[in-house]
């Protein structure tokens, strides 16, 4: 871990902003795509770049806006990864936002975001919160496997229980599905079933399978030479050096995908699930100009 002054925090405009406050990630994923070369890393992966400035950078940043939107974070890194159990920066990101009035959209694989539930509950009630949680693989043996350092999926269920608890609407991102590993139809209905019961408000599915860039490709085929002996060059057999990787059984498993979400009320198009993270309603308190003073 090592701690930068970053020049900027906040990216995008027009209401619908993301951050992230960390660089790098140490939950081990094996297919991870932010380990992808394009995204021009020049430090080790699991050397977290802790931006130290960012509540500071963000207060400047939502001071100065006029409209109010909706925040996301960790589309590229995981805002409770274990460094934040000391740091608490996501925490005190948290604090500023709800102190604007913004919203936040928060995706995560750990399950210590339930210590900041209470904040998460206030935002949701003042603006708008939306808890992402990536759920793929039912089977605990194999999720130690494919995400080594997080929390097991009946955990992240649990999350998601809580969160509906306090009426805090969740997103499951049921994405990548690794062929010949996870993508079997009863892994599927397993996670589905979950995400009915704990009634989530939308799936993002991409297709089931998954996305293999340069530097990611060379990561996920050590992971397998390691735990599924042969299976990279099954994967070479079938799929060579492409960047989308379907699994054999994807128009299977999107059939029961779809009718579950449909029989369920569940949105279950990327487009559909953006749009709901996307969008903060116009009928949270405003603030007056006295509440956002220092």
């Amino acid at each position: 871990m090592h701690f930068v002054d970053a020049k900027g925090l906040l990216t995008g405009s027009s209401g619908h902003y993301g951050m992230n406050i960390y660089r790098g990630c140490t939950h081990g994923c094996i297919y991870c795509d932010s380990r992808s070369r394009c995204y021009h890393f020049t430090h080790p992966f699991e050397d977290i770049e802790v931006k130290q400035n960012a509540p500071e950078l963000l207060e400047t940043a939502l001071r100065s806006k006029r409209r109010r939107g909706m925040i996301g974070t960790g589309a590229m890194s995981d805002p409770y990864m274990h460094c934040e159990e000391e740091l608490r920066l996501t925490r005190r990101c948290l604090e500023i936002i709800k102190k604007y009035g913004f919203g936040a959209a928060i995706q995560t694989k750990s399950d210590r975001i339930l210590r900041d539930i209470d904040l998460l509950d206030e935002i949701n009630r003042s603006a708008k919160c939306v808890v992402q949680m990536t759920l793929t693989t039912w089977d605990d043996d194999l999720c130690k496997v494919l995400e080594p350092n997080v929390a097991n999926t009946k955990r992240r269920i649990e999350v998601l229980e809580e969160m509906q608890k306090r009426g805090i609407p969740t997103v499951v991102w049921m994405t990548p599905i690794l062929p010949f590993i996870n993508d079997t139809e009863e892994n599927i209905t397993a996670i589905l079933n979950e995400c009915v019961r704990v009634g989530v408000k939308g799936i993002i599915d991409f297709g089931m399978g998954l996305t293999l860039r340069e530097g990611d490709r060379e990561y996920y085929y050590a992971a397998l030479d390691r735990h599924f002996p042969g299976m990279k060059e099954r994967y070479i057999r079938r799929y060579g050096n492409a960047y989308e990787l379907p699994s054999p059984n994807a128009k299977e498993l999107t059939v029961v995908f779809q009718r579950t979400c449909k029989a369920n009320g569940i949105l279950s198009s990327p487009e559909e699930c953006f749009r709901f993270m996307s969008d903060l309603p116009e009928k949270y308190p405003q603030m007056s100009l006295f509440d956002l003073t220092d």
